[in-house]
């Protein structure tokens, strides 16, 4: 019988910090490794090792309050990243996670091949060696913006997609949608069926499909709100918002009548997982985009 020999997976040696105190950044890192020296921390640093609330950075004053979440790979630093179409949030040997701008497919169909996450990230880890791969572990929309995750090897592919419900914590996004919901926060649970074209929409037998809302902020022409999955059904935000009779701004697909940012005003801002390797918890936040916290600030004519 023949055996396939997989290689030893390295489990990335990942620590992580709440912050109790304000303080900037570098202080904050000198007290967590008194162990090192100021040369070897500030190294880590500056070698985009050090995530703060989901994000890299390499701002040695950056200000910390209590509450904030710091992620370091204890790991040599990345290679440098450059997109326009993404960021680079976190990235070890198991894991790639990105915050996606609006309009980038997540993977390629039959018209668009390149412009493509999937794509742009294949070619990045191949430019560090041509024998890495990248595997898609969940989607977004095309016109949905935020956060995703990508695994660099096929046994972290498929045990994220084996125990998805177990592993995945939280995944939380926002919306600007239409008008004001009678209701400031609610939950919305349809059954979800797709037909032959693909389109999905509301029925009596299908997926059945749960999504949690809550009111940040309105001013009766718009609002913005938080939406959290319990199940992770396509286009299910849309359609939830529309059932309701407040459609996500931008989404004419489901009924909206304004596009006033050029755009489906939806974003990933929030996900929280167990790391395949390590076991340890990830979170990863995102800030709420500026045009959207813009549309709510004012009411505008029509």
């Amino acid at each position: 019988m023949n055996k396939t020999n997989h290689p030893r997976r390295h489990k990335p040696q990942i620590r992580q910090f709440t912050v109790g105190e304000e303080i900037e950044l570098l202080s904050y890192l000198f007290k967590q490794f008194p162990e090192k020296s100021r040369t070897t921390v500030k190294s880590i640093l500056s070698n985009r090792q050090v995530n703060v609330n989901g994000q890299v950075t390499t701002q040695f004053n950056e200000p910390l309050k209590p509450g904030d979440y710091i992620s370091i790979n204890m790991e040599k630093g990345n290679v440098e990243f450059s997109s326009p179409h993404m960021d680079m949030v976190y990235e070890d040997s198991d894991l790639i996670v990105i915050n996606k701008k609006s309009g980038l497919l997540s993977m390629a169909t039959q018209n668009e091949k390149k412009k493509t996450a999937y794509h742009i990230l294949s070619d990045y880890v191949k430019s560090i060696d041509p024998q890495n791969r990248i595997f898609i572990i969940h989607r977004l929309d095309r016109e949905t913006s935020g956060l995703m995750m990508f695994a660099k090897n096929q046994q972290t592919q498929e045990r994220m997609q084996q125990h998805w419900n177990e592993m995945l914590l939280e995944r939380k996004y926002v919306a600007i949608i239409e008008g004001e919901p009678e209701k400031a926060e609610d939950q919305v649970s349809t059954y979800l069926q797709e037909n032959e074209a693909m389109n999905v929409y509301t029925s009596d037998r299908g997926k059945w499909a749960v999504t949690h809302y809550k009111v940040i902020k309105s001013n009766r022409q718009y609002s913005l709100v938080e939406l959290e999955l319990e199940t992770g059904r396509k286009n299910q935000i849309r359609i939830h918002m529309a059932e309701i009779g407040h459609p996500v701004t931008g989404d004419t697909k489901y009924g909206a009548r304004n596009n006033p940012i050029n755009r489906l005003a939806l974003h990933a801002r929030q996900l929280k997982f167990i790391h395949p390797s390590t076991g340890q918890v990830m979170n990863f936040r995102t800030d709420v985009p500026k045009r959207f916290s813009l549309l709510v600030k004012n009411r505008t004519g029509n």
